[in-house]
């Protein structure tokens, strides 16, 4: 009985040291010729190295409208968030720290967020995310209850927090 608690601490210790090394993974993209993020990463891994240089400035930069934001604070607890974008995208550059801005200005749980870096093949190292049918970057599909409402892909139509307002008003 002791040998089975010990096997089962023991791999979940393991697992637990294995995802955290999994997160905010830097590859050089045999395309690109440079480094870039993939696989899951999180708000600490976006604000470092090259990339951070990105997200940092432009986070910082961007107004979000407070009309829509409170609007979709009232909505996002409702929602799951899932963003697919590319280190190495100019748009991913500008929209993902915009985006990540308005989900911290609306209260968003991190809990909720799952953030997908790729590279310029669209792959996310050992993840697949092929049923995420991702044609550009960055791409932030908004579910709820594993069924998708809506997605903004690449850049706004009209603003970030007026798109994903138009989606998230959906949520029951």
């Amino acid at each position: 009985m002791k040998l089975h608690a010990f096997l089962l601490a023991f791999l979940i210790l393991t697992s637990a040291v294995v995802l955290g090394q999994t997160r905010n993974t830097r590859i050089t993209d045999e395309k690109l010729k440079k480094g870039v993020l993939v696989g899951f990463c999180d708000k600490q891994g976006l604000k470092k190295d090259e990339y951070g240089t990105y997200f940092n400035s432009q986070y910082e930069l961007y107004e979000p409208a407070d009309k829509y934001v409170k609007k979709i604070s009232e909505k996002l607890e409702r929602v799951e968030v899932k963003i697919v974008f590319g280190s190495w995208c100019h748009d991913s550059k500008i929209q993902l720290p915009r985006f990540i801005k308005v989900l911290d200005l609306a209260g968003y749980d991190e809990r909720d967020l799952m953030i997908i870096g790729v590279d310029s093949n669209k792959n996310a190292l050992l993840m697949n995310i092929e049923d995420l049918d991702i044609k550009r970057v960055p791409t932030f599909i908004i579910m709820q209850n594993g069924v998708e409402l809506g997605r903004i892909i690449e850049s706004p139509v009209k603003s970030l927090e007026r798109d994903l307002w138009k989606i998230v008003r959906k949520a029951k």
